[in-house]
């Protein structure tokens, strides 16, 4: 009998068909355009292979990509869909989250990634060229450092908030013309009181498990701050 052989790259197709396709994002965001479906499909050859050389997802998290990093991303979209012409900042992005799922879904608005990881930045640059991503930059450099304003600045538990908000709060423009005024919208999960202290009477808290079903978000949150 002829034995059966796949590769590690068959392998991880089967994967992909069985746990890891996009189709948890068209179960939330069932208008993506066609363009946007391809991109989100993408993502998952694109992180595969270069997480395998610039380790910027846990082994584990790489079969859920789309699920623990790209939809939990796009909490943020539950929370404000950002208009044409709206300026974000992504700070401590790591591998691209939440900037390149947002910038994905938002065409019409520009993404400014930042991290101090220069590896990470490189894998954000690379993953953004191979969806054909426009309104995406990144930048090797640490939030204090820069100095842009934004409309909105975005982050996925980067640090405690009250050294997060130290290192953006005057990076805030003036002008509103989103739903939401101009502020921070941040991915965190667990008991925030603590944490935030004297910021957390100005805060609030959307709890993704009223958005998606699945267990992970049961804890998780965004957190939208006024500046």
């Amino acid at each position: 009998m002829k034995k059966f052989s796949i590769t590690l790259e068959q392998t991880l197709t089967i994967i992909y068909f069985i746990f890891v396709k996009p189709d948890i994002i068209l179960k939330y965001f069932p208008n993506i355009t066609a363009h946007q479906k391809q991109q989100f499909e993408q993502l998952y050859d694109l992180y595969i292979h270069w997480n395998a050389q610039i380790n910027v997802i846990s082994r584990k998290d790489s079969d859920l990509l789309y699920e623990r990093h790209v939809l939990h991303s796009l909490g943020i979209a539950k929370v404000m869909k950002f208009k044409a012409g709206t300026k974000v900042l992504d700070v401590g992005c790591g591998g691209g989250f939440p900037g390149i799922p947002l910038a994905i879904l938002f065409p019409e608005s520009t993404f400014h990634l930042v991290d101090s990881i220069g590896k990470k930045i490189k894998v954000v640059t690379e993953v953004a060229s191979g969806i054909g991503l426009t309104n995406l930059t990144a930048e090797h450099e640490r939030a204090e450092k820069i100095n842009d304003k934004y409309h909105f600045i975005v982050s996925r538990a980067v640090t405690a908030f009250p050294e997060f908000y130290n290192w953006i709060s005057k990076k805030i423009l003036k002008d509103n013309f989103n739903d939401l005024p101009n502020g921070i919208l941040y991915l965190k999960g667990g008991d925030l009181q603590e944490e935030f202290g004297k910021h957390f009477d100005k805060a609030v808290f959307y709890e993704l498990k009223n958005y998606f079903e699945e267990e992970f978000f049961e804890t998780k949150k965004v957190v939208y701050y006024k500046l």
